[in-house]
């Protein structure tokens, strides 16, 4: 705790007056264009990887960057879905998963969860696409992990639409949805392609979007 107080000290005394102009800016009002949906892993961190100041990210974290399917009884996730795109009216959403998940890992190595029954509960929002990574083979536990990272994020794209706000965006043709992967080791993402229903390189397709996944 020492060290994060710290942190906010040098914050106070360096950081913020370097974006006074920023900051004042956004006292009283926030305009973010992109809702990030990501894993709440410490190792990742939306506004470093995309390099985005205060006030550019609308911010959903997790475990398992899981957005449940829309239901009659609305959760913190649901509702801040519902804010971005009719409140905030973003113009994007990402669905940022991530290298060496621990929630997927658990998910793929069938990990008993009787310890940890809310979290058993929360990662239920998965099954989908736990049951298309275990209908395939894999070589190892390693492959089956990093398979189920790309899966879920399909999967979670896939729950997301069915929450009225984004069906709506969608029809009027003012949201683009991405899903990405992102590689802690070497810094990489991979985006999913609603078209070809491929993972490929985003920085070699950067404008590549989920939009056309059903």
């Amino acid at each position: 705790m020492k060290e994060i107080i710290e942190g906010f000290l040098k914050f106070q005394q360096d950081a913020f007056p370097k974006r006074a102009e920023l900051f004042k800016s956004l006292a009283t009002q926030q305009n973010p264009k992109t809702l990030f949906i990501s894993c709440s892993d410490s190792r990742m961190v939306p506004e470093l990887v995309t390099q985005r100041e205060p006030g550019d990210l609308f911010v959903i974290r997790n475990a398992g960057n899981i957005v449940p399917s829309y239901g009659p009884e609305p959760g913190g996730v649901s509702a801040t879905v519902e804010y971005a795109v009719m409140a905030l009216r973003v113009t994007d959403v990402v669905i940022c998963g991530h290298s060496d998940c621990g929630a997927m890992t658990a998910i793929s190595k069938c990990s008993c969860m009787d310890h940890m029954p809310a979290v058993g509960h929360w990662l239920k929002y998965a099954d989908s696409a736990r049951v298309v990574n275990e209908a395939r083979e894999h070589a190892n536990i390693k492959e089956k992990t990093a398979a189920m990272v790309h899966e879920n994020v399909i999967a979670q794209l896939a729950n997301i639409q069915t929450h009225p706000s984004i069906r709506l965006a969608l029809e009027e043709g003012r949201l683009s949805l991405h899903g990405w992967v992102y590689d802690i080791e070497t810094g990489g993402i991979s985006a999913f392609d609603g078209t070809t229903k491929k993972f490929v390189s985003l920085a070699k397709h950067p404008s590549v979007t989920a939009n056309s996944i059903h």
